[in-house]
């Protein structure tokens, strides 16, 4: 019950907020570590988990938003991946400069026909599983609320019976700048301070 009310409150707050989230820089590397963290305690040894950060670009956005958009996506790739199975979560930056969060699972499934509806309240593709696994019913709703708040597409592709994959795609001005491109930033501005400071020395020379 406690969570199912902590969900709620959670979907109507995004509801109510139509204001684009912020542009705070968060640790993408920082929170899958808590992921593994938090993934490895509710699996208890069951799957196989990979995670796999491809690069250390950061995010623009709400951190506490993004950390629940990204565990809601994984939390639901344990519950409804059979024992043995296995769970890759990914976070990298493709060529045209768009992060990319993706959790793939080897469970069974989802036929396409409920692929559009996933992300409606309460929708359930088997009512019987969902009682086992205990979720809520809006964890996708509220995934799909925070990748809108932060520009980003929610991308679903399954195969039934061998697993789904899940990504969130994220407009590259959502990606924070690297630390190189500070660092040239830094040099260029030292670079034209020193320019400047050259040229009032030639100046009163002149005088």
């Amino acid at each position: 019950m406690k969570s199912l009310v902590e969900d709620l409150l959670t979907l109507a707050n995004l509801e109510s907020n139509a204001l684009p989230a912020t542009n705070t820089v968060v640790k993408v590397e920082t929170l899958l570590a808590l992921l593994k963290n938090d993934a490895e305690a509710l699996s208890q040894g069951k799957h196989v988990l990979n995670f796999h950060v491809d690069t250390s670009r950061n995010l623009l956005g709400g951190e506490r938003e993004i950390l629940s958009a990204f565990s809601n996506l994984v939390s639901n790739a344990i519950r409804y991946t059979h024992e043995i199975g296995s769970i890759d979560v990914q976070w990298g930056v493709n060529e045209q400069g768009q992060g990319k969060f993706s959790v793939s699972d080897t469970g069974p499934g989802i036929a396409s026909e409920h692929l559009s509806r996933l992300t409606e309240r309460f929708y359930r593709v088997d009512r019987s599983r969902s009682r086992e696994t205990g979720g809520t019913g809006f964890g996708l709703a509220i995934v799909k609320h925070i990748a809108n708040r932060h520009q980003a597409q929610l991308i679903i592709e399954s195969t039934p019976g061998r697993g789904i994959k899940f990504m969130l795609r994220f407009p590259k001005d959502r990606i924070a700048a690297s630390f190189s491109v500070f660092l040239f930033l830094f040099l260029l501005f030292g670079f034209f301070r020193q320019l400047f400071c050259f040229a009032i020395r030639i100046k009163d020379t002149t005088l």
